[in-house]
Order: C-alpha cells, then structure tokens, then sequence
C-alpha cells in the first residue's frame, strides 16, 4: 500500500465522514444495508472455497453475510475508514483479512480473487476507471466482479446525487446503467450484465456483474 493510514486519516474525505458515523452506521442504515446487501447475494454465486474480496466492506456487514451463507470461503475486506473497520473487527473472526486502503489501490497480488463484489461504496470512488482496473487485476481469469450501487437513471438517486456533489465532500458521482455498462466494457470485462430496482420509494438501485475473460491480465 503506498499510502499511509495517517495520510488516509488527513486527506481522505471519505475517512473523515464515516470516522464520525462509524458508531451510528449500523443502527441508523440497518434497513438499507440489509436490503441491498440482500439483494447483492441474490445476485451473487458462491462456490466453496472460494476467495472474496469486499471493497469498500465498511463496518463488515457484507462479510458477516457470505460467511453465515458460505463459512469454508476466505473473505478479505478494504476500506478508507479505519473506524468502520473497528467495527467491523469487533463483528467478525480473526480469519477475516481487514485492510486499510483505497479501491484504485489495492494490496493485492494480481490474479488473486475469484470475486470481488462491492455495495454502496462505487458513488464514493474519485476514480471509477482506476478502481475497476484494480478489481480486473486481482480477480482470477473468470473471475466475477459484483457491484450494487445508486442508480442515476432514478429521478429520486439523481436529485440526490446532485445535492451531495454540492454539499458533501466525500460523496463523489452516480452513474446510470448505460454509462456504467460502458465503463465496465470499456475496462475490458466481459458478459457485463446490469439490473435495475428499487429497495423502497426513494432508493433506486443497480447491481452489476462481469466477468474477467480468461486471457485477461
């Protein structure tokens, strides 16, 4: 990791939001985080042993789910946080690999994961392009990358959208589902698949799922 967990603590707008929410996160966005995580795995094979990466796990709600479905796989998680990692440590096993970092930079060797799968954190990246080359790097040959995030198409995710970009720092950008396709396209994955919903009245969301091709690097 070429950054350091100080420059994260001092630079990072992202750590500096969830840093004060990280004790309130999980009671005050339970219902969101159990319906979209729910709809993730709804969307996401598991096969046994296999290794998972969580990108952007935050408090390790996700992690806490894969392994209650699937205990024998090995579950990583990366966050800019490390509050909510403190959290998510008091949550989950040892065996459980946390790291503090940054989704365009991964401390991963390549080839490394058989999927990646990230929810509600891609809005927060300032290089969307970057951190899915990064996801394409440490993924195996056919490996999965799995990613549910706002959906811009929603009048409801745009508004939204429009007023953090203004008012909140850590919050980046929301993508529709036609752009997001061509960005994950473009990034060189395959059999890219995106479906739309929503989860209540006012949250519209997307989950997306591509595949590395086998003779990618």
């Amino acid at each position: 990791m070429q950054r350091s967990a100080l420059n994260f603590m001092y630079s990072d707008p992202v750590q500096k939001e969830y840093s004060r929410l990280a004790e309130r996160y999980d009671s005050r966005w339970s219902f969101y985080v159990n319906a979209t995580i729910g709809e993730t795995l709804n969307r996401l094979e598991i096969n046994p042993g296999e290794r998972i990466l969580d990108l952007g796990c935050g408090t390790g709600a996700l992690i806490q789910r894969l392994l209650q479905m699937a205990p024998e796989i090995q579950v990583f998680g990366i966050d800019p946080c490390a509050e909510m990692l403190e959290i998510a440590k008091q949550k989950l096993s040892k065996s459980v690999d946390l790291n503090l970092g940054s989704a365009d930079n991964l401390p991963f060797p390549s080839n490394y994961f058989d999927v990646v799968v990230s929810t509600s954190a891609f809005h927060f990246f300032r290089d969307p392009s970057q951190a899915i080359q990064e996801a394409k790097r440490v993924l195996k040959p056919n490996g999965r990358l799995v990613i549910t995030d706002w959906c811009d198409d929603y009048l409801t995710c745009k508004v939204c959208d429009f007023f953090l970009r203004c008012f909140n720092r850590a919050h980046f950008r929301t993508y529709g589902v036609a752009e997001f396709q061509t960005m994950m396209q473009d990034e060189g994955f395959q059999r890219v698949a995106i479906e739309r919903y929503k989860i209540n009245w006012f949250w519209g969301m997307m989950t997306a799922k591509a595949v590395k091709e086998t003779s990618a690097k």
